[in-house]
């Protein structure tokens, strides 16, 4: 099994920053796709941010490229998600999400270990 907490979520201004972190324990290593995805009320999960497998890329959503980082320390089983620069619409439940054999996507289906979130406002 794996366990995810998500912290460092708020609540702040356009234009703004936040790191969010994700704490993994349990069966997990290098060797799984981790990820950072979103959902505001009444839309569905979307992909934000993920790092493949084994460390061997990143991918981001067209809406946060440019303004949000994803980093992973695999000394401390922690991802992180830098973001900058930030929106209104960019307010949403942020889940970390992990899985030992997704390919590097954005794809909420293929995942099967999440967190239970962490809240991310942004007033205009």
């Amino acid at each position: 099994q794996v366990q995810l907490v998500e912290s460092g979520g708020g609540s702040v201004q356009a234009g703004g920053s936040l790191r969010l972190s994700c704490a993994a324990t349990g069966y997990i290593n290098r060797g799984y796709y981790m990820g950072w995805f979103r959902q505001a009320p009444g839309k569905e999960r979307e992909g934000v941010a993920a790092i493949a497998r084994y460390g061997a890329g990143t991918i981001y959503a067209g809406s946060v490229r440019g303004r949000f980082t994803i980093s992973k320390d695999n000394a401390k089983n922690t991802l992180y998600l830098q973001m900058n620069s930030l929106k209104p619409e960019d307010t949403a439940m942020y889940y970390c999400a992990a899985d030992p054999t997704a390919r590097l996507s954005l794809n909420p289906d293929e995942i099967n270990y999440w967190g239970q979130g962490t809240q991310v406002t942004v007033s205009s």
